[in-house]
């Protein structure tokens, strides 16, 4: 991969901001968008990811400053539900952040990667292969950053290009720390997944730090599950 700025998608936080710290500790460039124009690490911009127009404006930015080496699309949405009273708005609101500003940030960073090549590297999430319940719009919209992943990386192999997703199951982040916390949580964790525990923030960091760092350039389209085991436990 050619020396350059990675941009990393709804790094205010959480995994996202876990990311950001890892690839600036490996001596990375970082650009951190959220829409607060916040971030721990990073060279922070403001930028909503729904909007295409903006996020248009922030890619030939942060591009005007220098090559654009990477992106991680890793701003995302949960809302849960049962089926029989989602919402169409919900739904779609879902879709909208977890998949439609996927495709819009990879396809806008395109044509700042297209001649020195790159990499690109989504958050997906191991409910893409799980049937789970009050969980339809996240497994469907993490199920399409898998597909998604696939189709960026055969049609752009030839620029040099490789895309990956990352599929976490279940990590612990400030925003639901308090959650697994719980005794009943903690124990039905420990029941299913076969570590014993949910992830860190830091573990994920750490896998996509390492696809940036290692370069390995026959590896592309494939998602890698980081779920301690959970998504094949039966």
């Amino acid at each position: 991969m050619a020396e350059g700025q990675i941009i990393v998608t709804g790094a205010s936080k959480g995994i996202g901001a876990a990311i950001a710290g890892e690839l600036e500790r490996r001596g990375f460039s970082v650009v951190a968008l959220s829409r607060s124009g916040e971030a721990p690490a990073g060279r922070a911009v403001v930028c909503d990811v729904t909007n295409e127009g903006d996020v248009k404006r922030a890619f030939g930015e942060i591009a005007a400053a220098g090559p654009v080496a990477g992106l991680v699309n890793n701003a995302g949405i949960h809302i849960g539900g049962p089926i029989a009273s989602l919402t169409t708005e919900s739904f779609n609101k879902t879709i909208a952040l977890n998949t439609t500003a996927v495709m819009v940030a990879a396809r806008e960073a395109f044509p700042f990667m297209e001649k020195n090549g790159g990499t690109i590297v989504n958050i997906g999430s191991f409910f893409d292969k799980l049937g789970v319940p009050d969980n339809l719009a996240y497994c469907a919209s993490k199920a399409a950053v898998a597909a998604m992943t696939r189709c960026m990386a055969v049609e752009w192999a030839k620029h040099g290009i490789r895309v990956m997703n990352v599929a976490p199951g279940y990590i612990e982040t400030d925003l639901n720390r308090d959650y697994l916390a719980r005794e009943k949580v903690k124990a039905w964790m420990a029941s299913r997944i076969p570590v014993g525990a949910p992830g860190k923030a830091e573990d994920v960091a750490k896998l996509v730090g390492s696809i940036f760092s290692e370069q390995i350039g026959f590896l592309t389209g494939e998602t890698i599950y980081i779920d301690g085991g959970q998504g094949m436990n039966h």
